[in-house]
C-alpha cells in the first residue's frame, strides 16, 4: 500500500467515529423543521411545537428520531451503552384537574405499533401483549389515569415500564426542591404548565434515573425514580427512540417543547429560552386600569342584567311554556303544560312511576279521560333542540303493537316532557329482579321476548326509516294490561335512512347491554341493537342481570355464565330457579342458545332482527354456535376492545368464571 493510499485510508478511518456520533446527539430547541418520522395524530405546529394528540377521541400517535441508535457495545453482546436524554413537555386537558390518557418516552426495536391500542394503551401494547418479552421496549411514562388494570398507583405518576404497561417502578408526579433542602414538591402533569424531564440509563450499572422540574426551575439534584433495570435483553442491539401518546373519550393535547438525547454521555443542555410556548389557556394579567373599571362595570351590568330578567318574568308570568316559531309544524304533537299539570295533580309524587339516568315519569289522566305516562328530562340536546324535537316528532309516528307509543311532547323553562301511553302493569324489570313479585310464568317471558323482538324488528326493517333504538334492556321494556311487552324509552334512538351508516360516535347505553365494537368505533348500529337484545334475552330466561356484583366484590357476566353450562350441555340449566322446573324446555333451550347468538363479539356474527323472529316462530332451524365463540370469555373481550374506563360502569378487571355465578343461585 502506497504511503498516499495509506494516508486516505486512515483520514477516512478516523472521520468515521465521528460521523457516528454527530448521529447518536441531537438536540431540538423546537421542531421547526425537524427531521422526524411522525405517524396517527402526531404533527409540527406552525410555532414549532410537536403536538401529538389533538382533540379526536380514541387514537394514537409516534414521533421518532428517523434513525437507529446502536445500544449495545458490540453486536450481539451483553454490555450495554450509557445514554441520556432530556426534554420539556405539557398536557392540556379540557379541565384543569381532569384529563385524556398520558404520553411516554419509548425506546423499542420498531416504529410500527399499529397492532396497539389507543386509550389506556398509550398507543404501545394492547391487553393481548401487554407484557410480552417480545416487545423489546422500554418506555417512561406520564400517566393521568388510574387504571387498575395496570396496578397504577395514582391519576398523576411517573412510572419505568419494561415491555408493557405494568411500570417496575413509579411515583406520583414531583421532585426534590434543593432550595428548601430537598423538600419534595408535587407536580400535576395536567396543570397545563411545561415541565423538563431528564431520563438517565447507566450501562455498566444498569440504572436508570428520572428526574423531573417545571421548566424554569434547576435540574434536582435527586431524581424522582431510580431503578436497576437489566434491559440488555429488552432493548436490542439498535432501536428507536421517540414519542408515544392515545387519546380516550375526553379531549386533551400532549405536546412536546423540546428534546436532546446523547449516547455515551449527558444530553445537551435544553436552550429554555428557544423553546416554543405551550398555547395560552389561561386569562391574561389585566391591567390596572381594568382592574378598577371592569368590577364597577360587572356590577353595573350584573344589576342592569337583574332589573331586565325581573322585567321579563313578571311579563312572562302566564307563559310558563318555550314556544318557538318553528313548532308550528309540529303542532298536533305538542301537549299544554297546563294539561299536563293538571292530568298530574301538579308532578304530585303520589303520581310517580319511577325515577331513570334520564328523568321522572309520572301517571296522568287527561282531560280526555286517556292516561299517559309522563317524562321530565333535562331541556337540551347535543343535535340542537330543534333536530331534538323533530326528531321526537318522528318517533311519534311509530305504530306498532310491541312499542309504547310516543305521543307528542312539551317544553317549559328548564326541562322537556315526553308524553307516552301509560302501561298500567310497569316495566318487566320488577317482575324479573323484585323478590316481593310473583314469577312471570315461562309462557308469559317467551311471549314478552317475541313481542320485544317482533318491534325491534319493525324498527329496523320495516318502518320508513331505520331506528336504532341504543338502550335495550328489561327496564325499558313495559307490560300493559294483558301482559304484551312493549319496547319503550326512546330517549337514546337514533334515526338514519336504510342503507346509509349511522353517523353517532357518543357512546352511550347500559353496560351488560352494550356490544363490545362500541369500544373502537363508538357507533352504534342495528348489530349492536341485537347484541343488547341477545343480553335482554339471557335475562328474561335466568331472571338475571347481565352484570351483576357478588359478595366479594367480583364482577359476574351473565353470557359468559351460560356460554359455560351450553359447553357442559346443560343450558337450560340456568333458568330461573323460582320457575322451580316449570318451563319449556325446548323454548328455553331456543332462547338461551338465540341470546348466546345475538351475544356474538363479532357484529358480523349474529343474525339480524327478521332471523331472530323467524328462529323464535320456529319459522327456520337455529343455527349451531361457531366454535370460535367457544373459547371466547365476554367480560376480557370487552376490555380488549378498548373499552375506556369512563365509558365502562364498572371495572371490569377480573375474570368470570361459572362457578362464581352458580355461588348466588340460592339467592335467586
Amino acid at each position: 500500500m502506497t504511503p498516499l493510499v495509506l494516508l486516505l485510508f486512515l483520514g477516512v478511518g478516523g472521520l468515521l467515529p465521528a460521523a457516528t456520533a454527530a448521529e447518536e446527539r441531537f438536540v431540538f430547541d423546537g421542531f421547526k423543521g425537524a427531521n422526524l418520522t411522525l405517524d396517527g395524530m402526531a404533527t409540527v405546529t406552525p410555532d414549532g411545537l410537536l403536538l401529538l394528540t389533538n382533540a379526536t377521541p380514541q387514537l394514537k400517535a409516534h414521533a421518532f428520531y428517523p434513525a437507529p441508535l446502536r445500544f449495545h457495545r458490540a453486536p450481539g453482546g451483553a454490555a450495554m451503552r450509557s445514554f441520556s436524554t432530556a426534554f420539556v413537555i405539557g398536557i392540556i386537558g379540557a379541565y384543569v384537574d381532569l384529563s385524556s390518557h398520558g404520553m411516554a418516552f419509548v425506546v423499542a426495536k420498531s416504529r410500527n405499533f399499529s397492532s396497539a391500542l389507543p386509550g389506556q394503551f398509550l398507543g404501545l401494547v394492547s391487553s393481548a401483549t401487554n407484557g410480552n418479552a417480545t416487545n423489546h421496549l422500554f418506555a417512561v411514562e406520564f400517566d393521568t389515569i388510574l387504571n387498575s388494570e395496570f396496578n397504577d398507583m395514582s391519576g398523576n405518576h411517573v412510572g419505568i415500564d419494561v415491555n408493557g404497561l405494568n411500570s417496575v417502578d413509579a411515583d406520583n408526579a414531583g421532585y426534590y426542591d434543593d432550595t428548601t433542602g430537598g423538600a419534595f414538591r408535587n407536580l400535576s402533569l395536567v396543570s397545563r404548565k411545561a415541565m423538563q424531564v431528564w431520563v438517565d440509563f447507566d450501562g455498566q450499572a444498569m440504572q436508570v434515573n428520572v428526574t423531573m422540574a417545571p421548566l424554569e426551575a434547576p435540574r434536582p439534584k435527586k431524581p424522582l425514580l431510580s431503578t436497576t433495570v437489566n434491559l440488555s435483553s429488552v432493548i436490542d442491539d439498535t432501536a428507536y427512540v421517540g414519542f408515544s401518546s392515545s387519546s380516550g373519550i375526553l379531549f386533551c393535547r400532549h405536546y412536546v417543547l423540546g428534546w436532546s438525547f446523547s449516547m455515551d454521555g449527558a444530553a445537551p443542555a435544553l436552550n429554555i429560552s428557544s423553546l416554543p410556548t405551550l398555547p395560552v389557556t389561561a386569562p391574561k394579567p389585566r391591567s390596572r386600569t381594568l382592574q378598577i373599571v371592569l368590577p364597577i362595570a360587572s356590577a353595573a351590568l350584573v344589576l342592569a342584567v337583574g332589573a331586565a330578567a325581573f322585567a321579563l318574568l313578571r311579563r312572562r308570568r302566564m307563559y310558563a311554556e318555550v314556544k318557538e316559531e318553528w313548532e308550528a309544524t309540529f303542532g298536533p304533537h305538542r301537549f299544554s303544560y297546563k294539561d299536563l299539570y293538571h292530568a298530574t295533580d301538579g308532578f304530585s309524587d303520589k303520581r310517580l312511576l319511577g325515577i331513570g339516568g334520564f328523568g321522572r315519569v309520572y301517571r296522568g289522566v287527561l282531560a280526555s279521560k286517556v292516561e299517559v305516562a309522563v317524562k321530565k328530562v333535562a331541556h337540551g340536546s347535543r343535535q340542537g333542540m330543534r333536530e331534538f324535537v323533530a326528531e321526537v316528532v318522528s318517533i311519534g309516528r311509530l305504530r306498532h303493537r310491541n312499542l309504547v307509543q310516543l305521543l307528542g311532547y312539551c317544553r317549559r323553562k328548564g326541562e322537556l316532557l315526553l308524553v307516552y301511553d301509560y302501561m298500567p302493569s310497569g316495566s318487566l324489570d320488577r317482575y324479573l329482579h323484585d323478590q316481593s313479585r310473583a314469577p312471570l310464568s315461562w309462557a308469559q317471558r317467551f311471549h314478552v321476548i317475541k313481542g320485544v323482538a317482533s318491534g325491534l324488528l319493525y324498527l329496523h326493517e320495516d318502518w320508513e326509516q331505520v331506528v336504532v333504538h341504543r338502550d335495550i334492556k328489561a327496564s325499558n321494556v313495559l307490560l300493559d294490561k294483558e301482559m304484551n311487552g312493549r319496547l319503550g324509552d326512546f330517549g337514546l334512538a337514533r334515526l338514519y335512512d336504510h342503507g346509509t351508516d349511522p353517523h353517532t360516535t357518543h357512546v352511550v347505553g347500559t353496560m351488560g347491554y352494550m356490544a363490545p365494537e362500541l369500544g373502537h368505533t363508538g357507533k352504534a348500529s342495528k348489530a349492536s341493537d341485537v347484541f343488547a337484545f341477545g343480553a335482554f334475552m339471557l335475562e328474561v330466561a335466568c331472571g338475571r342481570k347481565p352484570v351483576v356484583q357478588d359478595a366479594r366484590d367480583n364482577r359476574l357476566v351473565l353470557v359468559d355464565w351460560v356460554l359455560d353450562r351450553w359447553r357442559a350441555g346443560a343450558v337450560t340449566d340456568t333458568v330461573d330457579c323460582r320457575l322451580a322446573g316449570d318451563f319449556a324446555e325446548g323454548e328455553a333451550s331456543l332462547v338461551l342458545r338465540l341470546g348466546l347468538l345475538c351475544s356474538h363479539p363479532l357484529p358480523g356474527a349474529r343474525p339480524g332482527m327478521r332471523q331472530v323472529v323467524q328462529y323464535l316462530e320456529g319459522d327456520a332451524p337455529l343455527p349451531e354456535l361457531s366454535p370460535t365463540y367457544q373459547g371466547l370469555n365476554m367480560l376480557a373481550l370487552m376490555q380488549d376492545q378498548g373499552f375506556d374506563p369512563y365509558i365502562m360502569a364498572f371495572p371490569m378487571t377480573s375474570t368470570t368464571g361459572a362457578s362464581a355465578i352458580s355461588d348466588l343461585s340460592g339467592g335467586r
